[in-house]
């Protein structure tokens, strides 16, 4: 091998490997300065070192104990008369000293005391950085929760503060009542804004944690275990993707199959799925196809968004499963009349199956349970069937013919999709639906792609915002309703019900103005944040859904009570029994007292459960003030022109 081969070096790249860069010499003072670092990191070195210290200058000061006892210039007293002494005296005592002996017993006593002080300075600057560390830890909510029988949320969404609400009022009875927030928000903002949102809260007690809702030991912290109910929120962008990996997590840290989990979802398919898969323990409550279906039929039934949300609180009548020998062997026809202060809305078999709003001829079985709606659930009390009101001849009444009907929305959104395909399966053939969409928010080529069956012709105009393009479309032909939809997906959730609100004030003042064609149409609005709900009410909707407080009540009341897990999914389910504000004069004649017992006997005739009435007088200021659910049978009252009877029955 030539001398050139024996030196040649190979750089990167080149055949063989690169050169090594030579190693920088470390010298030992640095190793050593670097362990001490690493270790001070560690609270239990700290402790350590401390100790070692003092052993080592007990030591030192040993040896300088004896030093000084050799010296006899330092063991001479001091002179008591002189002011050097008397300056000592006082210097030494302000230190806390205090000693007169001696001049190699004070420097002795001095270096002490410089020891000490330096000692217990380190020693309370630790414990002072320890305790700062424990109160940053509880702040940031990363230490574990030790309570049992509470109620998880995990997640954090605005449908948090109506849930907490509704907590509040359920569990008024309980002692202590206590509900945790586990989410991947810091644990400073949670507690602001619960406090800020929803101040009184009574007994409840919120404790709030900050984590991973999809890591299992994250969740370990949440004592999930030992939780009477867990909700799991729809509470990010991912939907229902975090929902099922949080409920897998949640399956992971909680053998126990008998704690209910509620899980908000989307997607059917995916719902389905969990709870199969789950035996049951998830119950999924899809609330986008709940707000859809409540918003589509409170566009076509005045009042039907504030009834249904005086349904699902806990405040006033509430739905209650009770046993009632009495009634075995009889119809459900007759439990409708058999109570005077519940509303039967159906039944539960001796297997468990529910029944919303039965045919009224089914008989009910030894052991089955009426459902009913009542103030509580000893108010289901059987006073007898009205057998005057029974046996009542009620004249038939013929449904009219329904025209077709001229919808027009105004924003769009995933749920405006979800909220046609529902109308589309009720309007009248001919009918005809217009959608107007700001085109910053909106692709066309969205809105190009909508179909929704033969019987709805779908127009569209894609339009910048301006007040003339809302006259053009408002005017362009007489219109039954107008529904107006926030931006979901496009803006965020207090934009989207500003730019709602804007359009409402907008649209009234264009029916309250003449001559620009627009004629006064019945307003439906979506409110998405339930705190501009007063807001919005300013601006004079006729029916306002309110999505976060819609979907909040569902999840409140299933997580309190899973028995009426089936119940909503009935309700609120397109093939089952639906709630209805249908006119009251198809049952009763206008002007003239009716007794609320007949009103359910016609109800009953024509197959449907009678569960209240709404006022028209009483609903212009606020829509939910005109409902009045579950009445006495014995309560008398005048039905007038807009007045509603509310009803479960099948959707006309």
């Amino acid at each position: 091998m030539s001398k050139n081969e024996e030196t040649r070096s190979y750089g990167q790249g080149a055949q063989g490997e690169p050169d090594a860069p030579k190693a920088t010499k470390i010298s030992f003072i640095t190793k050593l300065k670097y362990n001490f670092d690493n270790s001070l990191s560690r609270a239990g070195a700290f402790v350590g070192y401390v100790f070692v210290a003092i052993i080592v200058l007990a030591f030192v000061m040993t040896a300088v104990q004896g030093a000084v006892a050799a010296v006899a210039a330092l063991n001479t007293p001091l002179d008591p008369a002189s002011y050097f002494f008397s300056f000592w005296a006082a210097f030494t005592k302000i230190l806390g000293i205090g000693s007169t002996d001696a001049w190699g017993t004070q420097l002795v006593n001095f270096i002490y005391w410089a020891i000490g002080i330096a000692i217990s300075g380190a020693v309370i600057g630790f414990i002072s950085a320890a305790i700062t560390r424990a109160v940053a830890r509880l702040k940031e909510g990363k230490s574990a929760v030790i309570e049992t029988g509470h109620t998880l949320i995990l997640g954090w969404s605005n449908r948090v503060f109506p849930i907490l609400s509704e907590l509040a009022i359920a569990n008024e009875n309980i002692r202590k009542p206590r509900v945790v927030i586990f989410a991947g928000t810091a644990r400073s903002v949670m507690d602001a804004e619960i406090l800020a949102r929803v101040p009184n809260l009574g007994k409840l007690k919120v404790i709030t944690r900050t984590g991973d809702i999809t890591n299992p030991e994250d969740l370990k912290r949440a004592n999930v275990s030992s939780a009477k109910s867990i909700i799991i929120l729809d509470a990010d962008e991912t939907g229902d993707a975090t929902v099922v990996s949080t409920v897998l997590a949640v399956k992971a840290v909680n053998a126990n199959p008998a704690t209910r989990i509620i899980a908000e979802l989307d997607d059917a398919n995916t719902a389905e799925a969990i709870t199969t898969s789950t035996n049951g323990q998830v119950i999924a409550v899809r609330s986008h196809d709940v707000i859809a279906r409540v918003t589509a039929q409170a566009s076509r039934q005045p009042g039907l968004a504030a009834v249904t949300l005086d349904l699902l609180d806990f405040a006033g009548g509430e739905i209650y499963f009770s046993r009632v020998p009495a009634l075995e062997g009889k119809t459900y026809a007759d439990a409708l009349l058999a109570f005077n202060t519940a509303s039967v809305i159906g039944l539960v078999d001796a297997q468990g199956k529910t029944s919303i709003n039965p045919k009224t001829d089914t008989v009910i079985q030894a052991g089955s349970r009426v459902i009913a709606i009542a103030e509580d659930d000893d108010k289901i009390v059987y006073t007898g069937v009205r057998e005057d009101i029974a046996n009542k001849k009620i004249a038939p009444f013929t449904q009219p013919a329904r025209e077709p009907e001229h919808l027009l929305f105004i924003g769009w959104s995933s749920m405006g999709r979800s909220v046609v395909s529902e109308l589309a399966q009720f309007l009248p053939k001919g009918s005809t639906v217009h959608i107007v969409a700001e085109q910053k928010h909106v692709a066309v080529d969205e809105l190009k792609s909508l179909k929704f069956g033969e019987n709805i012709k779908v127009t569209h105009a894609s339009v910048s915002g301006d007040i003339d393009e809302l006259i053009a479309a408002a005017s362009a032909k007489k219109y039954n309703e107008v529904i107006i939809l926030g931006y979901r997906e496009a803006i965020s959730e207090a934009e989207a019900d500003s730019q709602t609100m804007l359009t409402m004030l907008q649209m009234n003042q264009l029916f309250a103005a003449a001559g620009n064609g627009v004629e006064p149409t019945r307003l439906v609005a979506e409110i998405l944040d339930s705190r501009k709900a007063e807001l919005a009410r300013v601006a004079a909707a006729d029916d306002m859904v309110v999505s976060d407080n819609l979907a909040a009540l569902l999840i409140a009341q299933v997580s309190e009570n899973p028995d009426l897990a089936p119940v909503f999914e009935d309700l609120f389910d397109a093939g089952g029994a639906s709630i209805n504000v249908n006119p009251i004069e198809h049952y009763a004649s206008l002007g003239q007292s009716i007794e609320f017992a007949e009103l359910v006997a016609i109800g009953r005739s024509h197959g449907e459960s009678v569960i209240g009435y709404r006022t028209l007088k009483n609903s212009k200021s606020d829509p939910a003030s005109g409902v009045n659910l579950n009445p006495a049978k014995t309560m008398v009252f005048e039905p007038a022109a807009g007045d509603g009877l509310v009803i479960i029955g099948n959707l006309n």
